[in-house]
């Protein structure tokens, strides 16, 4: 079996260091519930990581389920590796960033990317309030031009500009920033 036969993920496997920089609109899209009122579209960029486990798959399959019930994924960077954040661990990251489409609400977009953390086999956000190694991570980051700040979610992201395993990524798909 091939590595492109092997992969969930119905984008297609590059090197590491090559982005995914187009349109995917080959990817099949669902209709989402939990719609904003009037349907508007607006852009979010997410930041995923994976340390444990397949890494590359993992991500590849974090993207395909973030555009069967997010949005439409637009854009994709390329994946890097990083050292751990926050934390000791023998287990490197890989990093990258997605632009997707969506008409969903900020609170909703949470809530269904924190549901695909769960089944990809991610168990808690911290360990006693620590960062420990994981299978996936998906950060909101942008939301259009929105700033937001709950107990659950700020938007932007209040440590992005901190971390270049977010920036260096995010910067390939959204070169204003």
């Amino acid at each position: 079996m091939t590595k492109e036969q092997h992969h969930n993920s119905p984008l297609p496997i590059s090197p590491l260091g090559e982005c995914h920089n187009v349109a995917v609109p080959s990817l099949k899209k669902t209709s989402p519930k939990g719609k904003r009122e009037g349907g508007c579209e607006s852009s979010l960029y997410l930041s995923l990581g994976s340390n444990l486990g397949d890494r590359e798959d993992t991500l590849h399959r974090a993207i395909a389920l973030i555009n069967e019930r997010v949005g439409t994924v637009q854009r994709v960077s390329s994946f890097i590796e990083t050292e751990p954040w926050g934390f000791e661990s023998e287990n490197r990251f890989l990093n990258a960033a997605v632009k997707v489409q969506t008409t969903l609400s900020p609170m909703e977009c949470l809530r269904r990317t924190q549901q695909i953390e769960r089944e990809l086999g991610r168990k808690s956000k911290s360990r006693n309030g620590n960062y420990h190694d994981r299978p996936i991570d998906i950060d909101l980051l942008l939301y259009g031009d929105l700033t937001l700040s709950t107990p659950r979610l700020t938007i932007p992201h209040p440590h992005m500009l901190e971390r270049d395993f977010v920036m260096i990524p995010l910067r390939e798909i959204l070169p204003t920033i």
